[in-house]
């Protein structure tokens, strides 16, 4: 009887022990409030394995925006193009010092056309009219991406092989552009480089119908995610009518959470995990449903877990160690920024270091498991895990904006995935 005494004891205290140290291994964070160019708003969008912060940071009045690099917290402007916006929306994931983005030129669109799709990622509207071109920036230096032979481009992430990728208009004036939107020309995902002046484009998925394709991320294997559909409205909906992987040029479907639009790959590791979102059934009329999703090739699309009551969720970025970062909306709060783990979703609001401000969005994460995304407030931030307690909410202040009020901007910034912009993200 004491020998069983003795091994239930034993047991008991190695089961609090395990118990206590998984509760311990939870990791925290501690959060950094990021400057802005002197407005309210700002986007962390990409972070990579050199603590490059990178996206978005309003001027005084949050009406323009411009692409932003923080270095050690520090605000870079990155210029434009010319036009008075720009901006990083998509996570670069570069390690070789090179960035990637959209900026507006100085000219005016001839066709009037809203820089294929890139004035829902910008902060004036209504849309002011000028051309959007993808640019590559390296030392200092912005240069524009071409198209192929229409108006505008789009860059969206960069690998470290020197491939970037995006999309591009062509000549073509595509019948499937919606009449209520301003997309008028075709539009293709393409491949600039690594030579400065190679460019492939990546063809729709065959038998379907699609007549436009967009790139949204890849790795540095050269696997390129999109999106394969009809030009539609020009911005997600049901250009995104399917989920595409395209290897050495040949796209593959990526198949769906079984609705018919936004149906998005946002990321791409190194080990070919892909990461988005994707409409449920319910979509027929192309309003958004959708729900984050991981695809592996063993597996092939699943749905990411929900938090308790979630009625849409997406995943932005994914690390070398499948660590997922992304947003999940619950009624009646506040977007959550959330963190899936080893089959798990995890709040970040509820691991923050005290006096933190709350997070909707968790946009980027790099192999050290550090975050960026954006606050309620609006600023972008920065949440490093920590192992113990020693943070302190001193450390969310040292910029002195952790604490700004919201503004009324007259434009959310809240579209800048494609997602259509009233559904409250």
């Amino acid at each position: 009887m004491t020998s069983k005494l003795f091994r239930y004891a034993l047991a008991i205290a190695i089961f609090t022990m395990l118990e206590t140290s998984l509760t311990i291994a939870q990791p925290t964070y501690s959060v950094t409030t990021l400057p802005t160019a002197g407005g309210v708003q700002g986007q962390g969008i990409s972070i990579n394995d050199r603590g490059w912060v990178v996206g978005i940071a309003n001027f005084t009045g949050d009406n323009f925006s411009e692409a932003a690099l923080w270095l050690n917290g520090n605000l870079t402007p990155l210029g434009d193009l010319g036009g008075p916006n720009s901006a990083v929306a998509w996570p670069v994931k570069n390690n070789n010092g090179v960035i990637v983005g959209i900026s507006e030129t100085a000219d005016i669109d001839p066709l009037g056309e809203s820089g294929s799709s890139c004035h829902v990622f910008f902060a004036t509207f209504p849309p002011d009219g000028h051309a959007c071109q993808g640019f590559r920036w390296q030392n200092g230096h912005m240069t524009p991406l071409p198209t192929l032979g229409g108006t505008n481009s789009y860059a969206t992430a960069a690998n470290n092989r020197g491939q970037i990728v995006g999309w591009a208009e062509n000549t073509v004036h595509d019948p499937t552009c919606s009449p209520l939107s301003t997309q008028v020309l075709q539009f293709r995902a393409v491949i600039w480089g690594p030579d400065p002046d190679q460019m492939q484009e990546l063809p729709p998925l065959p038998g379907t119908g699609d007549t436009v394709t967009a790139a949204t991320a890849i790795n540095d294997r050269g696997q390129v995610v999109g999106i394969s559909g009809i030009c539609d409205q020009g911005v997600g909906r049901f250009s995104a009518r399917h989920a595409v992987l395209w290897e050495n040029g040949v796209p593959m479907d990526l198949g769906s959470l079984g609705g018919k639009a936004w149906n998005t790959p946002a990321a791409i590791n190194n080990q070919g995990t892909v990461v988005g979102f994707a409409d449920v059934p319910g979509d027929d009329t192309g309003t958004a449903n959708y729900q984050a999703f991981i695809w592996t090739p063993a597996t092939g699309m699943q749905p990411l877990p929900a938090l308790p009551g979630e009625t849409r969720s997406a995943a932005f970025g994914i690390n070398n160690q499948g660590q997922i970062v992304g947003f999940s909306r619950v009624p009646h709060t506040p977007n959550h920024a959330v963190l899936w783990e080893n089959g798990t979703i995890l709040n970040l609001n509820q691991h923050l270091v005290e006096g933190s401000p709350t997070l909707n969005f968790a946009n980027d994460i790099n192999d050290s498991g550090t975050i960026v995304g954006e606050e309620d407030a609006g600023p972008a931030y920065v949440a490093v895990p920590v192992t113990s307690g020693s943070a302190s909410a001193s450390d969310n202040q040292k910029h002195g904006q952790a604490n700004a009020a919201p503004v009324n901007s007259g434009r959310s910034l809240h579209a800048r995935w494609g997602i259509d912009p009233d559904d409250g993200r």
